[in-house]
């Protein structure tokens, strides 16, 4: 008689694989210029500079060891600092949680935060790990459309009118991923009154804010609210090899993820941690190394946008770049970024199609594009070849 074979968990069975991870693998191939993957240029990486670092940490023996679960002291120190000037509004250090990456705070959040079948509010199109995130949670999720400001701030005070209650509101406040727009000042305000006034929890996932090219962006949602649990990253400024995130949170969610944590993986790396730590707190270097960064980032955004309308002109229409690492592009002439996909892939250019980023259905004729890690050359080149896709697709119906 055959072994009986083991169940796995029911919440597995809601849960798909990230269209973009699976994407990257059909780019591996060199000839293909891929605009896909939301990955930051490794050539602008400071790699003697944390090579420097870690020179520094291993010169002692505490960065082999077991560090605090909230992490190191040290590193808190110096986000507190880091995040008191953003904010605008003292940050003690007990308001500070490190975590493996921003992407591990958000799924602990979720554990903290919700129950099955609790409501969460995200924007359309949101981002996948967000999504992935709170489908595992078995959320209730709600998507509101953005515009040229953010997220509709003024449906969601519709859907609180209604008598809809969320548990959290998740926003990209800046230069959202993927949509590529950054929330105007007015919105972060009635955002933050509404969660004041309705209870709910916002969590600002901020990995790009400091990826500014023409002016920085605006003060975040936390600065109005208490009930704003604000996320950042090294990964995008630095390098995501370093796993270094963090959470700014009020005491009872911070302890909550506290004891998750210590389920999880008791502690991040003392190691990259005090790496982090040697990086952030060099502030002539640091601020001297993102200059750099939004400086060919900057460049590089101009011309992806410059190029995809003077190539396609009305057929197509995408968000001003005016930071993070991301176009957003809508076919205005009914081309679906779907099926167009596999002849993008033929004629040697990749991308993200909308729908990947669709809380149910919706954005079949939208792309994301990513523009970190070709020049302005290759990026024309590799309108050229989503062009002649689109056209050649149009040949053939």
């Amino acid at each position: 008689m055959p072994p009986t074979t083991p169940a796995l968990a029911e919440k597995l069975g809601g849960l798909q694989s990230s269209v973009i991870r699976d994407l990257l693998k059909l780019t591996a191939r060199a000839e293909v210029i891929s605009l896909a993957g939301g990955l930051p240029d490794a050539d602008l990486m400071p790699r003697e500079r944390i090579a420097e670092a870690a020179e520094n940490a291993l010169a002692g023996s505490a960065c082999l060891q077991y560090t605090e679960s909230p992490g190191w002291g040290p590193l808190r120190a110096v986000l507190a600092e880091r995040e008191s000037a953003r904010l605008g509004r003292p940050v003690g250090s007990d308001e500070v949680f490190v975590t493996h990456g921003s992407q591990q705070a958000l799924s602990l959040l979720a554990e903290v935060l919700l129950d099955p079948g609790a409501l969460v509010v995200v924007e359309d199109p949101a981002y996948v790990g967000a999504l992935q995130v709170f489908r595992a949670a078995g959320a209730r999720i709600i998507a509101l459309p953005m515009d040229s400001e953010g997220m509709r701030v003024d449906l969601l005070a519709e859907l609180l009118a209604s008598g809809e209650r969320p548990t959290a509101v998740h926003t990209v406040s800046n230069f959202h991923n993927p949509g590529g727009v950054t929330m105007s000042s007015a919105r972060r305000r009635a955002l933050a009154e509404l969660a004041d006034a309705h209870g709910f929890w916002v969590i600002e996932d901020d990995p790009y804010g400091e990826l500014w090219f023409d002016r920085p962006a605006p003060e975040p949602v936390a600065t109005y609210s208490r009930n704003v649990i604000r996320l950042s990253s090294s990964s995008k400024i630095i390098a995501p090899t370093l796993r270094t995130g963090w959470m700014i949170a009020p005491p009872n969610v911070f302890r909550g993820v506290e004891l998750l944590k210590q389920g999880a993986d008791l502690c991040g790396s003392a190691l990259t941690q005090q790496i982090a730590a040697d990086l952030l707190s060099d502030e002539s270097w640091l601020a001297a190394h993102i200059a750099t960064v939004c400086n060919a980032y900057g460049t590089r955004a101009k011309a992806l946008v410059h190029a995809l309308r003077d190539r396609f002109g009305d057929r197509l229409v995408c968000t001003d770049a005016t930071g993070g690492m991301f176009v957003w592009a809508d076919f205005t002439d009914g081309t679906d970024a779907e099926s167009l996909l596999p002849h993008a892939l033929d004629a040697g250019v990749a991308y993200v199609p909308g729908y990947a980023f669709a809380a149910t259905t919706g954005h079949q004729n939208s792309m994301r594009l990513c523009f970190t890690n070709s020049d302005p050359a290759t990026l024309a080149v590799a309108v050229d070849r989503l062009a002649g896709a689109v056209d050649g697709q149009s040949t053939q119906l």
